[in-house]
């Protein structure tokens, strides 16, 4: 109920301030045609004085130009407030002339006029000249310039500066949240400094309203004063001069300061902190400066003429923070020695240095392949891994994470590795420019190249060049380029070793992430099961290329037969009977398996030979048998696919991890499924049967 309450305050405090924003911006409008009373002049003549007041403080301790984002819109909504006021000043001026009493204009002009009388006017006269000059030759010309100098950079090195984000973002040095956030703010960043430029324009053109509207209260109240009112010459300089020093600079000073604000907005761009602290920081780093300042001033001091009475005190103060500084860096430089021998004194003791941990999966390249990854050249490799990455979660269900590259300069210029926690698993050459030629078996005729191998697959190829490729392909090879090459690899590389990329912190991170929608089920196995164990089941489904994406079910089959045994080969039987249809249907051709049986006596041979180990049940047939059995297989999968289907074998559900586990380094890409996998509505057909007599004869 307090959330809920919350949220209606809150939304009624953002309808209130957006109903506040639009009656001011109307009332704005309104003031340049209805005349105001003097006393609500001189209240919104004080408010603008406070807001402009406000938005100099805010610049001032704003640590990222983005923090104060409203900053060009306000500045625009400024403007136009104090052009209003100066019109309805203007119009209360002339229409009352020495009767006026607006007490804000009248006291901004006895304070900047001073004395009485003609002297008076003429001093507050060029007092105001020069304000107004300062503001626009100086902090206006300034402020305009800077920001359309910031906008134009900043347009410029949008390109690069993404890149950079990608390339962070792809090498895993950012997650994905982070390289949208910096994106957006990089965006945020253009749209600022683009709005800053043509925001500046309005306090120039303010400043030229200001000069125009002072002038022709001058001329207007002189005309007014003598023709209308009755008043003599004198009387109406006196007045008119007077009300209009005092009405100019109790605008422009509102319209001085948020031009310097503007200034300082846009020349802030490298900064980290507050302007404060920058100062404090940047100030306060060489002691040396103003030990020569305090030097210098206690010279001038006795040099004739110059005030020493000013300058040694001044010598002194600046002396005694040069000392003060002194000492401050001499103790921080006495810490960093302390800091540096006891870290030398760590690397001295080994069993407590730190260990740098390796990276889930690394892409390095030689020199020669750094085109691929390069922003300014495409990089069409980095989209691609992406693409991999998020075809892989979709595939396996398993979030690959992110492939940092890194270039080595031990590797031949045109080779790459694709390593698993620093230990390597592929290795491939590349030809940059030309295309690997790979003939499918139903090529029409030879063509010439280089000769190779595919090192995704193992397939023999042929390097061709630019030229070449449409015949290849015409001639039916299958041309591929290098980033092709490089990716295809890559999805092999996560398909065979999806197993060894999951590890405990990404099973943990799983099951975080469906704790939010299905807490009862993560709760559950979590009681029976610890995460090693449900990591374990997970990589025994991987290894055999069974996608994990239907986590909950295989949860739920987990959370059903956790309690009874968490023998690992038995909870990946259970739930591979779980995913019984997305098993079949992954390898079925129009809903029907085309399987290869095994002899019933030999099958029992591979489960009578079962032997428990550390790492799963295993096969131990003896030598002659187990060469015969592989013999067998080998011949009856290469007559399956000689027929153009998978080679998939159907055995009893005890028998089929160990035909797994003993074919697992001779045929390592067999599909064995055992009998309770096949879902009823699913066609199995035999096309054949593996029997080793047969073999043993020959």
């Amino acid at each position: 109920m307090a959330d809920v309450g919350r949220a209606i305050t809150g939304s009624f405090v953002a309808q209130k301030s957006d109903i506040f924003v639009a009656a001011g911006v109307i009332v704005v409008v309104m003031m340049m045609i209805i005349p105001l009373p003097t006393v609500i002049l001189d209240v919104l003549l004080s408010f603008n004085l406070m807001l402009a007041l406000l938005i100099i403080l805010i610049v001032l301790y704003t640590k990222n130009a983005l923090e104060f984002s409203v900053f060009p819109t306000l500045l625009l909504v400024a403007t136009v407030f104090g052009l209003a006021l100066n019109v309805s000043s203007t119009r209360l001026i002339l229409s009352q002339g020495a009767h006026f009493n607006g007490r804000i204009i009248r006291a901004f002009a006895s304070f900047v006029v001073g004395t009485k009388g003609t002297e008076g006017l003429v001093i507050g006269l060029i007092i105001f000249i020069i304000i107004i000059a300062v503001q626009f030759v100086v902090i206006t010309k300034g402020a305009t310039r800077v920001a359309e100098v910031a906008a134009r950079f900043t347009l410029d090195s949008l390109p690069g500066k993404q890149m950079a984000i990608e390339a962070e973002y792809n090498s895993g040095a950012l997650s994905e949240e982070e390289a949208n956030r910096r994106k957006n703010d990089l965006q945020r960043e253009v749209d600022f400094y683009g709005a800053m430029d043509g925001a500046s324009k309005f306090v120039s053109g303010n400043v030229k309203v200001g000069i125009l509207i002072t002038a022709v209260n001058l001329v207007g109240g002189l005309i007014v004063g003598t023709t209308i009112h009755g008043e003599s010459f004198q009387e109406a300089i006196s007045t008119y001069i007077s009300l209009s020093i005092g009405d100019g600079l109790v605008t422009q000073f509102p319209a001085l300061l948020i031009s310097t604000a503007t200034g300082l907005i846009v020349t802030r761009a490298v900064s980290d902190g507050t302007f404060g602290s920058d100062i404090t920081s940047q100030f306060t780093r060489q002691s040396r400066v103003y030990w020569i300042s305090a030097a210098f001033l206690f010279v001038l001091a006795f040099i004739p003429g110059f005030p020493w009475y000013v300058l040694i005190p001044m010598a002194g103060l600046t002396g005694f923070l040069a000392f003060r500084l002194s000492s401050r860096q001499d103790a921080a430089g006495a810490q960093a020695k302390l800091q540096e021998k006891a870290e030398a004194g760590k690397e001295a003791r080994p069993e407590i240095s730190p260990v740098v941990p390796l990276d889930p999966l690394s892409l390095e390249l030689g020199y020669g392949l750094i085109p691929l990854v390069d922003k300014d050249q495409g990089a069409e490799l980095l989209d691609r891994i992406t693409r991999i990455r998020r075809e892989s979660a979709l595939d396996l269900g398993l979030v690959v994470p992110r492939i940092r590259i890194i270039d080595n300069m031990r590797l031949e210029p045109a080779e790459y590795c694709f390593k698993i926690r620093g230990m390597e698993v592929g290795r491939g050459t590349i030809r940059i420019g030309y295309y690997l030629a790979i003939n499918p078996g139903n090529a029409r005729e030879e063509i010439e190249g280089e000769k190779t191998t595919d090192p995704a697959f193992g397939l023999a190829g042929l390097w061709i060049s630019e030229e070449d490729r449409e015949a290849a392909e015409r001639a039916g090879y299958t041309v591929v380029d290098a980033p092709s090459i490089i990716a295809t690899h890559l999805t092999e590389i996560i398909k065979r070793h999806a197993a060894e990329i999951l590890g405990r912190q990404e099973t943990q991170a799983i099951l975080d992430a469906l704790k939010n929608d299905y807490p009862a089920v993560v709760e559950e196995v979590r009681k029976a099961l610890g995460v090693g164990d449900i990591q374990k089941v997970l990589q025994g489904l991987l290894r055999e290329q069974v996608s994990i994406r239907n986590m909950v079910a295989i949860l739920e089959t987990l959370a059903d037969y956790g309690p009874i045994s968490k023998d690992g080969g038995f909870l990946i039987e259970k739930v591979r009977q779980a995913l019984g249809r997305q098993i079949c249907l992954q390898y079925g051709e129009d809903r029907t398996l085309r399987v290869l049986t095994i002899d019933p006596e030999l099958e029992q041979k591979l489960i009578d030979s079962r032997v428990e180990t550390a790492g799963g049940a295993l096969a131990a047939l003896d030598p002659a048998t187990q060469r015969a059995w592989i013999n067998a297989l080998t011949n009856s999968v290469k007559r399956v696919q000689e027929q153009g289907h998978y080679a998939i074998v159907l055995c009893s559900e005890a028998a089929r991890p160990l035909v797994k586990s003993s074919t697992e380094r001779e045929i390592p890409s067999l599909v064995v499924l055992s009998v309770p996998e096949v879902v009823p509505d699913v066609r199995v057909e035999g096309i054949g049967e593996i029997r080793i007599d047969q073999e043993r004869k020959a």
